[in-house]
């Protein structure tokens, strides 16, 4: 089955006062989505894994184009203004979260994004099954440190007649940086107080 993609949709915010108080520069957060038919939906197939390879390429390079656009500043590349990303995906009723699952955690879809944006971190993500009008929720964090908490974010819209029972809704966000007033400290600050090794906090 080819990819069938019934519509796109751009998600945008621009954020002036945050917390009762201006934020420095304007705070923008943004999300392309891709609605598309879920070529699995309704049965139960063994092996995802062709249409994974098929759709992977052809959304990664479609979606990552579109979101580095909204990005764009002057001056400024859409690679170089996006800090924080991430991903998700929201299946319809007639499918498995594995569908979900299987269109986003594939590298032939996220290291579009990831390379585009010249990342190190991995992309943080959200796989839920809803009705049309279901709340897409994109976690986000910076694109080069997990531990960065002031780029912990999440994105929130809905589109009012997605995912269809046959749909899958996949969702690539960004942000133009963390959160105006970030004063919670980040994570290596914890692990510093509380004895751990600073330099291997994965092992934590």
């Amino acid at each position: 089955m080819e990819l069938e993609i019934r519509k796109l949709v751009n998600f945008e915010e621009e954020v002036y006062i945050e917390g009762f108080k201006k934020a420095e520069k304007p705070w923008r957060m943004f999300a392309v989505a891709a609605v598309i038919t879920n070529p699995w939906a309704g049965r139960y197939v063994e092996d995802l894994n062709p249409e994974i390879r098929a759709y992977g390429p052809v959304l990664g390079e479609l979606m990552t184009k579109r979101i580095i656009d909204i990005a764009s500043q002057e001056g400024m590349a859409g690679g170089e203004a996006i800090e924080a990303y991430g991903k998700a995906a929201v299946v319809g009723t007639n499918g498995e979260i594995e569908h979900a699952s299987g269109l986003i955690h594939t590298l032939h879809f996220g290291n579009h994004y990831r390379e585009a944006v010249g990342a190190k971190s991995y992309l943080s993500f959200t796989n839920t099954r809803g009705p049309a009008n279901a709340p897409i929720a994109v976690p986000l964090m910076d694109k080069n440190d997990a531990g960065k908490r002031s780029h912990y974010l999440t994105i929130q819209f809905s589109i009012a007649d997605a995912p269809g029972p046959d749909e899958i809704v996949i969702v690539l966000g960004g942000a133009s940086g963390g959160r105006p007033h970030h004063r919670i400290g980040d994570r290596y600050k914890d692990l510093a107080e509380l004895g751990y090794d600073v330099d291997n906090p994965a092992a934590v």
